[in-house]
């Protein structure tokens, strides 16, 4: 076992700062910071962008950020008159609980936390250590590199891949996306997942009186929390293969309701994903994933009647199609679009279109200088199915030549090609949580105050 006294995280948003307060809870090492943007230390961009209407998909009884202090957030919120158990708290107060937990660690630490308003822009491992090369010209010589990049921003769709127009947003996060616009005009939000939940509430909040549409090759939007009755979870893993996962839902939804059916899977996915053949978990991604996500990632029933109400008014409409060409045109961008299952071409003329596909998953297509850097010496690599980062169960990156380097590890939802359920808070947590025990080697010991 390596011996740590010094860890640098690469990244502050929600991993990485989660993983530096159980570091300090765990352990004596030292631990440096590195963010290159300030006002998302803590937030990350999922709590950092989030608007005073975006409500956390997950009831709070269930956002811990700690796995062993399972009411440390409703504590947190209920102190501050924010919400109580029962309730979905807004994401900017989750955000600002992340904030608090770091304010705290940072008083325990002392010196032994640093963080670093700066941007990582490679790294050298050697037997010995880590030097972290910094855009300011510093370095940093660790023991051992853990790489948080988070939701790297979304690719653009083929279609739109030449497109040099104002009226197109590739980030959503990074514009006001209901800036310009008025009531005659329409905006397309390519897809219809969370984050096309998230951009159609900013147009609702921002007064946009137009028309929204939703487009996804399949046209489905996440489905609502509702309470289920109880039930006996299943003890052991079920047998079979990854892509059977929605069929094994549909067979218990009979007995104990779907909500209850895919929650009680939840502790088994990672291990089910894992087993699953390189051919089985593609073919999961390319035709069931859209309907696993709809039902495992549910929206607070206060958001679903938000929706159903614009939709019901007219001002939202969720469509199956699929993008075929893009042209710029004087009043935005003109898209032609084919219906799920037709032939027949539409054209829409929209004053903005947004791009809600989701997170990068590609590594050999990000812009990050550090992961272009490090991909092109070979110190990390894509996973199989060029979803992430990949990493072995430690969380440890694998090189080019299949070894896992003993100094450097990826945190967060970029390891979603060896961990699958990465992305939501529980699974994180969880996540850095036992890495933090395995660099640190140490038994349990709480900080006082955490």
């Amino acid at each position: 076992m390596l011996k740590v006294d010094h860890a640098t995280i690469i990244g502050g948003g929600f991993s990485g700062t989660l993983l530096a307060i159980n570091l300090l809870r765990h352990g004596s090492l030292r631990v440096t910071m590195v963010e290159r943007r300030p006002d998302r230390l803590g937030r990350g961009l999922a709590y950092g962008a989030a608007q005073a209407d975006h409500i956390l998909n997950v009831r709070a009884a269930n956002m811990s950020a700690l796995p062993d202090q399972p009411g440390h957030f409703t504590a947190w919120l209920t102190q501050a008159g924010l919400g109580q158990e029962g309730s979905f708290a807004t994401r900017r107060d989750y955000g600002a609980y992340l904030c608090a937990m770091l304010d705290s660690v940072r008083g325990l630490a002392g010196d032994r936390l640093t963080v670093l308003e700066d941007e990582a822009i490679d790294l050298v491992l050697d037997p010995a250590g880590a030097q972290v090369a910094l855009r300011s010209g510093a370095t940093i010589a660790t023991d051992v590199v853990i790489i948080a990049p988070g939701n790297l921003p979304p690719h653009d769709l083929p279609a739109l891949a030449g497109i040099a127009s104002p009226a197109y947003v590739n980030n959503p996060w990074a514009a006001d996306i209901a800036k310009g616009l008025g009531e005659a005009d329409t905006v397309l939000l390519l897809g219809s997942g969370l984050t096309a939940v998230d951009c159609a509430l900013s147009l609702n909040t921002a007064g946009f009186a137009g028309r929204i549409i939703a487009l996804s090759r399949r046209g489905l939007l996440p489905h609502c929390h509702a309470p289920a009755p109880p039930y006996a979870p299943r003890r052991e893993r079920p047998r079979g293969p990854a892509s059977a996962l929605v069929q094994m839902v549909r067979m218990r939804a009979a007995e104990i309701g779907w909500r209850n059916a895919v929650d009680e899977l939840r502790p088994f996915t990672p291990d089910m994903w894992r087993a699953a053949s390189p051919a089985e978990q593609a073919r999961f991604l390319r035709h069931l994933r859209p309907y696993w996500d709809v039902h495992r990632h549910r929206i607070a029933p206060p958001v679903a009647a938000r929706l159903a109400a614009m939709q019901a008014e007219g001002r939202l409409h969720v469509r199956a199609a699929k993008v075929v060409d893009a042209i710029a045109v004087e009043s935005g961008i003109s898209m032609a679009v084919r219906g799920r299952g037709q032939d027949a071409i539409e054209r829409i003329d929209a004053a903005r279109v947004v791009n809600c596909t989701g997170p990068l998953g590609d590594l050999r297509r990000t812009g990050d200088p550090l992961l272009q850097n490090l991909h092109a010496r070979g110190a990390i690599r894509p996973d199989p199915l060029a979803i992430g980062i990949d990493v072995d169960q430690q969380c440890h990156a694998i090189a080019d030549d299949g070894s896992a380097q003993a100094r450097l590890f990826v945190v967060g939802p970029m390891t979603r090609g060896a961990h699958w359920e990465i992305v939501a808070v529980p699974d994180i947590r969880r996540q850095v949580w036992t890495l933090a025990r395995q660099i640190t080697g140490a038994h349990w010991v709480e900080a006082e105050g955490l």
